[in-house]
């Protein structure tokens, strides 16, 4: 008859992803002719428990290589914006997230600039990222345990078991004998 054990562990109790895209606003020191490229670098994020869902606090910073004065010259600008998501995490077996779990945020895809067009002398972006979070948190798990005798093999001397055997019960009286005799 098998007996049940329940183990407390650490297991990812809820994992969702999320894409989303945010709309930005860059101002330039000139007045931009054209976007000659853009790209978004120091993606850096945490997640946080907010009333049962996880709030994911972020901030990037995006670069833009652009003309100016009649597309003669060219700048670089940098600018550091920031950024919320929040998530409703599903989480399994009628679980709850609270100040014990760990939420876990990772980048599935980085930061990207999908659109980006002059309007009014200022750069307007469109930014699209996808974010994934693994909520871990203690759970239990069954597991079966067979009863059985002790598993470890006995194992016995032979050298002693020999020797035991060759023991001579008269060793006393023999010995009696041969000092007799001398």
């Amino acid at each position: 008859m098998a007996n049940f054990r329940e183990i407390v562990t650490k297991a990812v109790i809820g994992k969702a992803k999320k894409t989303s895209g945010n709309k930005f606003t860059l101002e330039t020191e000139e007045k931009p002719n054209t976007v000659l490229g853009c790209w978004v670098i120091n993606n850096n994020f945490n997640g946080v428990n907010n009333n049962g869902s996880v709030l994911i606090s972020g901030a990037f910073d995006v670069n833009v290589w652009y003309s100016y004065d009649n597309d003669t010259k060219t700048a670089v600008t940098t600018k550091r914006f920031t950024y919320s998501d929040k998530m409703n995490v599903p989480l399994k077996n009628d679980m709850v997230l609270d100040n014990n779990s760990e939420i876990i945020v990772r980048s599935l895809k980085q930061p990207t600039v999908t659109n980006v067009k002059i309007n009014n002398g200022l750069i307007d972006l469109d930014i699209e990222k996808e974010l994934g979070v693994e909520i871990v948190g203690n759970t239990k798990v069954k597991i079966s345990v067979e009863d059985s005798e002790d598993d470890y093999e006995e194992l016995l001397d032979e050298e002693l078991d020999k020797q035991i055997d060759s023991i001579d019960e008269n060793y006393l009286e023999t010995e009696e004998i041969e000092t007799k005799e001398e």
